[in-house]
């Protein structure tokens, strides 16, 4: 498998070609071992995946203070094996929900032993995420991990650090392995409940006195029984900026003062190991919402700047984990990714979006999807969806994950789509005839018709696939397939 590496907002791979990854997220959240079975990674491929976000938790590696379950790390390695037999990538997920399980399984993430005691965790009553904005076991143990308090004589980051150090030198020898993700949405702690409480406060004072709050149709909805429906009257876009700023001060605190300094540390453990592979830097929990993220761009204490470094932000509409899932807002999901997007241009690094989608079994709302596979296509951002199940191979939203896409190119990237209604795929691209591999797109099926300007072959891969390859040329390129 080719090293992939990064340039100005693309991934590219050791030949020069920009690369377009989309996948799965595939995560363990237990400390026991893993129930994925090669069948898995296999689906994944099939569907024309070439990622996975791979995830262990803490809590399964290190059950002990410095005893490292290697039989665990071992599924581990055995997952990259599989995504290497199929020819994907996969970058690790250091993956937390709650900080921790404190023995009741809402949780996941850190072990018992670096959670600091506190209330016995109490019933989640609607959705798990209650944990975040108002458990206190959560918040007080997201408040030592990022004061490093000492745990078993030695600070929580210490410990994470060194079991990171552990964990990527146990698996760096794996060719799939692509890159790290260090933290699985970092919470503020204490401060997580008050952003909250300050969301709230907004949303209510919004609702009570703001015009521009249509409270004629919402008491309609309500009273028709259509209760979620009722959100929708916030789609304005200044509506929307008003809640979400109501924590931008405290999760810019958070990001500036709290989980950099984290960041920085962790990334600074990985290349103690390995200088290969992309550090990934995810955004605060409450930027799923569309909250700025505020993290600087990645630069360690000696001055150097991180050579491979990608931001792989998350984002989710208010009603994921609902049963109300099929009211998803395009609109609203637009506002938490155009500010994802103001924060790479910010930082001019290339997009993976770690997390989005996130729905329940059975849920249907595929307009949602759709929409928000279109803006990644027009953004030229690579995804890993949440989360695989095998029902995916064959639902709704399998074929729109499924779709045609440029795996590699060889030359710049203009734009490219999949108009689902016309069944028709159009890749626009500046061709390199200096690169010595071959533009690929993954069809999937086989196309009708190809429109191409280079010179291509049709070609079927192992899992019955339809793949194009077209030479590297120089100057102005289009392909075009027709199924």
């Amino acid at each position: 498998m080719t090293e992939i590496l990064t340039r100005n907002t693309s991934f590219i791979d050791e030949f020069g070609r920009e690369r377009i990854f989309q996948g799965m997220n595939i995560v363990n959240k237990s400390p026991n071992l893993p129930g994925w079975t090669e069948e898995d990674f296999r689906l994944i491929a099939l569907d024309g995946g070439n990622m996975v976000r791979l995830g262990c938790v803490w809590s399964g590696i290190e059950p002990e203070p410095g005893k490292y379950n290697l039989a665990y790390l071992d599924s581990m390695r055995q997952a990259l094996d599989w995504c290497e037999k199929y020819g994907m990538y996969a970058f690790l997920d250091l993956h937390q929900d709650l900080y921790s399980d404190f023995g009741t399984g809402y949780g996941d993430g850190a072990p018992a032993w670096a959670s600091i005691d506190g209330d016995k965790l109490k019933k989640i009553y609607v959705i798990w995420a209650e944990g975040y904005f108002f458990r206190r076991p959560v918040h007080k143990s997201f408040d030592a991990f990022w004061e490093n308090r000492a745990v078993h004589g030695r600070g929580l980051q210490d410990w994470f650090c060194d079991m990171l150090r552990f964990t990527v030198e146990y698996l760096k020898d794996k060719p799939a392995l692509v890159g790290f993700d260090v933290l699985n949405e970092p919470f503020p702690g204490t401060p997580g409940g008050k952003v909250f409480r300050n969301l709230v406060k907004r949303v209510v004072k919004i609702v009570a006195t703001d015009p521009r709050f249509d409270r004629k149709k919402a008491i309609k909805e309500l009273t028709s029984g259509e209760i979620l429906n009722c959100v929708d009257c916030i789609n304005n876009e200044k509506l929307y900026s008003r809640i979400v700023d109501a924590g931008k001060k405290e999760i810019r605190e958070f990001d500036l003062n709290r989980y950099y300094p984290f960041f920085k540390r962790a990334a600074s453990a990985i290349r103690d190991v390995t200088d290969k592979g992309i550090i990934f830097m995810e955004n605060c929990y409450y930027s799923n919402l569309g909250i700025p993220c505020s993290t600087p761009k990645l630069t360690y204490d000696n001055g150097t700047e991180e050579k491979n470094l990608a931001f792989a932000p998350h984002g989710y509409d208010l009603t994921v984990d609902t049963p109300l899932t099929n009211f998803a807002s395009p609109f609203r999901i637009d506002q938490i990714f155009n500010e994802h997007e103001r924060t790479q241009a910010r930082l001019g690094v290339p997009v993976l979006v770690g997390e989005w989608g996130g729905m329940v079994s059975g849920a249907k709302e595929y307009p949602a999807l759709e929409h928000l596979i279109r803006k990644f296509d027009r953004n030229q951002w690579s995804q890993t969806y949440w989360h695989y199940n095998n029902e995916l191979h064959t639902g709704g939203i399998g074929e729109i994950l499924a779709r045609p896409y440029p795996s590699a190119v060889a030359g710049e990237i203009k734009s490219y789509n999949f108009d689902r209604k016309k069944q028709e795929f159009v890749l626009h691209y500046t061709g390199d005839a200096n690169i010595t591999a071959p533009t690929e797109v993954f069809l999937g099926k086989k196309p009708k018709n190809i429109i191409a300007t280079a010179k291509y072959t049709l070609e079927e891969t192992s899992l019955g696939n339809c793949v194009l390859k077209a030479e590297p040329t120089d100057g102005k390129c289009v392909i075009v397939a027709e199924f």
